[in-house]
């Protein structure tokens, strides 16, 4: 019998991508060092997982779930419980194992709940998982021995001494635990997405009927997925819990779930880093933007609508599509016509967002007078004049933006053909 080897040479550029983002990890907060940051940093890598979790079932499974929050939000509770075990000295196990307790708490609360779920596909999936989602949320009011009410359930993760001057106390060494845990399972479910589970998982997405036909149980597949989707969901909600020393019933509630849906679907679904752009975003959206505007929903809700119109793969389609550009050699014969688009866009923008702030102080704000500044410019609510300047430069910003976009859709037709008859040739080659 004949030995046969095999020569196969390193992926420089996977080991690169994985180096990058370990650095990025550990050396986010030495540059961005203020309490702020770190809380943000933290969080980010929560989302992360969390999203990527969730995107498991969209991106890679094609189920549609408005009710992930249920599985984040158990794992949180059962890790902060058995946090105040460990605490009171019931429960002998390191703080920084609790994110595990978290993800055994969201495979368990799976393999009971997603067996029936996954029996069904498309849009009874999606309600079955709508009708979980609300009877969780409605039990965490109904429980509050467990759910702890509407104050929830405290605790404090220092505990004990210190194990070689780390407590858990200061937000730097908590932020560097959750990174680990983000790292390690960013890293787990990239493995995921290539194995035979995962690849039959894309099939079942893509050809479920085809799937059956070469002897696959397309419900087995969906209900081991979503088994393995729950497991780093608990670890995600696990992490909330050691993070923020608090959990709600908010946890599990259908806002949540909706952030899931709504910020993987921005981030590019379709795509494995599509999440982790959704999930900073989401990050970004609801500690930064809403700080800065009450209307902050409404911007949310515009940008999504504006994405499924325009650009329904996410930002990372966008990225990868002007990265196959520039592989060509095409993409600096584009950046004008981006400039003009983001130029114009942001003038119509800057109009409507003046219209909506002045109905947002009319309706809330109407008693701290007639003034509102926007932009570093005061608008009167009252004036007709603020009305007319703000729906103006909103109307030209429109305006001029269709025209750059139809120069733009011709332009990028042209680059596309290019691309179509040069792939041709190097195939004929």
């Amino acid at each position: 019998m004949k030995n046969y080897y095999e020569f196969k040479p390193l992926n420089v550029g996977r080991w690169l991508v994985w180096s990058s983002f370990a650095a990025v990890l550990v050396v986010a907060p030495l540059v961005f060092t203020s309490g702020l940051s770190l809380t943000m940093l933290a969080q980010m890598g929560i989302a992360i997982i969390a999203c990527l979790s969730y995107n498991i079932l969209l991106g890679q499974g094609g189920m549609l779930s408005f009710g992930h929050a249920v599985y984040t939000g158990l794992g949180a509770f059962l890790a902060i419980h058995a946090l105040n075990r460990v605490a009171g000295g019931s429960l002998s196990i390191p703080v920084s194992v609790i994110p595990l307790v978290g993800g055994a708490a969201g495979m368990a609360f799976a393999i009971l709940l997603g067996y029936i779920t996954t029996k069904k596909s498309g849009t009874t999936f999606a309600m079955i998982t709508l009708g979980i989602g609300e009877l969780v949320f409605a039990m965490s009011l109904m429980i509050p021995e467990f759910f702890g009410g509407e104050g929830g359930v405290n605790a404090n993760r220092v505990i004990g001494k210190p194990v070689m001057g780390i407590s858990f106390g200061p937000a730097i060494q908590i932020y560097y635990l959750i990174a680990a845990y983000t790292f390690v399972s960013v890293a787990a479910m990239f493995a995921f997405t290539r194995t035979p589970l995962g690849r039959i998982l894309n099939a079942v997405r893509d050809n479920p009927e085809r799937v059956e036909f070469i002897g696959y149980n397309t419900q087995k597949v969906r209900y081991l997925a979503f088994i393995i989707a729950g497991f780093f969901a608990g670890i995600s909600g696990g992490l909330g819990a050691l993070n923020f020393e608090i959990v709600t019933a908010e946890v599990v509630g259908a806002a949540r779930s909706g952030a899931y849906l709504l910020f993987t679907f921005l981030g590019g679904a379709t795509f494995f880093f599509g999440p982790i752009l959704g999930a900073i975003l989401m990050v970004l959206a609801f500690v930064l933007f809403s700080e800065l505007t009450a209307a902050w929903l409404l911007y949310l809700g515009l940008i999504f609508l504006f994405m499924v119109m325009y650009a329904p793969g996410g930002i990372a389609s966008l990225i990868m599509m002007n990265l196959r550009i520039a592989s060509f050699g095409r993409l600096k014969e584009l950046w004008v016509s981006y400039l003009a688009l983001a130029v114009t866009a942001f003038i119509g923008l800057l109009g409507a967002a003046a219209m909506i702030e002045m109905v947002y102080h009319l309706q809330l704000s109407a008693a701290q007078g007639d003034q509102v500044k926007f932009m570093g410019v005061l608008l009167h609510v009252r004036d007709v004049d603020s009305w007319f300047g703000a729906g103006f430069v909103m109307l030209t910003g429109v305006g001029l933006f269709e025209l750059t976009r139809r120069h733009f859709v011709r332009q990028w037709g042209e680059i596309q053909e290019f691309i179509e008859k040069e792939t041709r040739r190097r195939e004929a080659l």
